[in-house]
């Protein structure tokens, strides 16, 4: 897979010649009455999207277009080099769209993982408010180049689906037309004026022009024509459709529901449960953590930890934490936001509840959105296993979706009466139509008790 555009490619007419180019459907710009373009880098909204800007600015739509960073590794020697492509961004811009609103967030080249968590907040501001008019043009996040998946990712973890469009760059070079990666059922055929975007290339000149140009006529020759390719959301098939819900992190086994499931989910989405953002789920660890009744705790295990959201936050009760989840990708995510909040003092892991060490011992453990997809012999394996490693004056929080879920084995109330089974005094509950939380010990006091004052 390269990204380099001087290296030879996959020519430009093995995809025109392929006939799935043609018999994709039109892209529908009818409901259309705002347009906002994310690029990762100065050029590729031109590229990628330049027509579809230029359309929708000829029929007084109006158009954002945000550029994520300074593209200064295009030429990593010269100083100047984001500058002159801010300029070149925005001489485009006036091409494509002259009324159109360009912001330049002006983030490293080559550095957007690094930044995810700060790129995340600037495009939410930048995209701003969506109505159901809106539509989001991104990098396709299969394109390969990790700076397009990672603002790829972060966009469609911003945005409603049927509103998220993605658009293509090295993908034409890289791939070939009958490479499985390519998602023809997702391809939408945009019908373009060729003259206007082939004016805004000719604009970014430090890339076309000069003695060592970066974007080669023959690479260039994929975004010339009439025609842009659009990747539009697919429905969400029966399987993934709890991810609409609010809640759920992910499952400790993988008896019913396995991580394939998960990753799949991850695969879709950045934050497929939108822990970050629903008011649902950022009251929800309120009352979790509310609910602890020690201020801190010598050792944690969080199950299900997910992208970490709450990881962080029990870090700062717990001198070690340990998180686990099933989902590979859930737990690089963690791992990536721990890294760039600097979190010490916590290990994160790939494993299924019921594998535990039972010589490990915890003062704390969290059962979060987990239980409910577990069918009943695995739910009273991960509680037994869990029992064995919390310590004798140990806490357990478990807290879950209390709404009925297809195509998962459990209720949130039913993992909470299997809880509610052990040998474990009950020293806290929270109980409401979305929610119940319980809190368990096998020391019966209340917090007043334990600190003398009943």
């Amino acid at each position: 897979m390269s990204f380099d555009a001087r290296v030879a490619g996959t020519p430009a007419q093995a995809w025109r010649d392929d006939p799935r180019l043609d018999r994709a459907a039109p892209l529908d710009v009818a409901t259309v009455d705002r347009l906002v373009v994310v690029a990762a880098h100065p050029d590729d909204e031109t590229l990628g999207a330049g027509g579809l800007i230029a359309g929708c600015a000829a029929r007084g739509i109006p158009v954002t277009i945000v550029i994520v960073t300074d593209g200064a590794a295009s030429h990593p020697d010269d100083v100047l080099t984001s500058r002159r492509r801010a300029r070149e961004a925005a001489r485009a811009v006036e091409v494509l769209a002259p009324n159109a609103e360009l912001r330049l967030l002006g983030f490293p080249d080559g550095r957007t993982d690094e930044h995810r968590w700060a790129i995340r907040t600037a495009l939410n501001a930048a995209i701003g408010d969506v109505g159901a008019g809106t539509r989001v043009a991104a990098p396709w996040r299969g394109d390969g180049h990790r700076d397009h998946r990672v603002v790829g990712e972060l966009v469609a973890d911003l945005m409603p689906a049927p509103q998220l469009w993605e658009y293509p760059i090295w993908m034409w070079h890289w791939a070939d037309p009958a490479d499985a990666v390519v998602p023809w059922s997702r391809a939408r055929r945009a019908s373009i004026d060729a003259a206007p975007k082939a004016r805004a290339i000719s604009a970014y000149a430090s890339q076309t022009n000069g003695d060592a140009p970066q974007l080669l006529p023959s690479f260039l020759e994929h975004f010339r024509g009439d025609t842009e390719l659009i990747f539009v959301a697919e429905e969400v098939p029966p399987a993934l459709a709890e991810a609409a819900r609010p809640a759920a992190t992910v499952s400790p086994t993988v008896d019913t529901v396995g991580h394939e499931h998960f990753d799949a989910l991850y695969a879709r989405r950045a934050d497929p449960w939108r822990v970050e953002t629903r008011w649902y789920e950022q009251r929800k660890r309120a009352l979790t953590l509310a609910s602890l009744p020690h201020p801190a705790y010598a050792s944690g295990l969080e199950v299900g930890c997910s992208i970490g959201v709450l990881t962080a936050e029990l870090a700062d009760r717990c001198a070690s934490l340990h998180a686990i989840d099933v989902s590979a990708e859930a737990v690089r995510r963690t791992r990536e936001r721990l890294d760039a909040d600097e979190v010490r003092g916590v290990t994160v892991e790939q494993r299924d509840a019921r594998e535990l060490d039972v010589a490990a011992r915890y003062d704390l453990i969290v059962l979060s959105e987990v239980g409910y997809y577990l069918d009943p012999t695995a739910l009273d394996q991960a509680l037994d296993r869990l029992l064995e490693c919390l310590s004798d004056d140990g806490v357990l929080v478990a807290c879950h979706w209390r709404h009925t879920v297809d195509g998962i084995p459990a209720t949130g109330d039913q993992v909470h009466d299997a809880l509610a089974r052990r040998p474990l005094h009950r020293v806290a509950r929270y109980r409401d139509d979305d929610v119940v939380l319980d809190v368990v010990s096998r020391d019966p006091r209340s917090v007043a008790r334990q600190e003398g004052l009943a």
